[in-house]
């Protein structure tokens, strides 16, 4: 069992980006499919497939790397948000990752999105993690 499901995608992610994987495959759920949808409208991956093969399922994700330098597009994936200690912020005081180069993932009210989104709908909510 696993105590904070966030923080295992992140780091099956990580991994996969460390050991110069293309495709990685993660257990899913619905905080997952929605984290991945916007890593991927971000452009921080390639593409992503839901698989509903097993009673839980599973999330395919496509991993980006630029072709000439085989860099990841991700460079760093950090979880904010605890099980042991949350972090919530209201709308006024949302994070700038990298002053804007990177995205603040948030779990609000309106669903995930980032904090950019969130700023331009007024809405706070729980910092999932950072990616840039």
């Amino acid at each position: 069992m696993v105590t904070d499901p966030i923080a295992d995608y992140l780091t099956r992610v990580r991994n996969a980006i460390k050991a110069k994987h293309r495709i990685v495959e993660v257990p899913a759920s619905n905080l997952k499919k929605s984290l991945t949808k916007v890593l991927h409208e971000k452009g921080y991956i390639l593409n992503y497939k839901f698989e509903e093969t097993s009673a839980q399922g599973s999330i395919k994700i496509a991993l980006k790397y630029d072709p000439v330098s085989k860099t990841s597009a991700i460079t760093k994936l950090e979880r904010v948000s605890k099980p042991g200690l949350r972090k919530y912020c209201n709308s006024e005081e949302l994070p700038r990752v990298l002053n804007g180069l990177g995205i603040a993932v948030l779990s609000t009210s309106n669903g995930v999105i980032t904090d950019k989104e969130a700023r331009n709908l007024k809405v706070g909510g729980e910092v999932l993690c950072y990616v840039y």
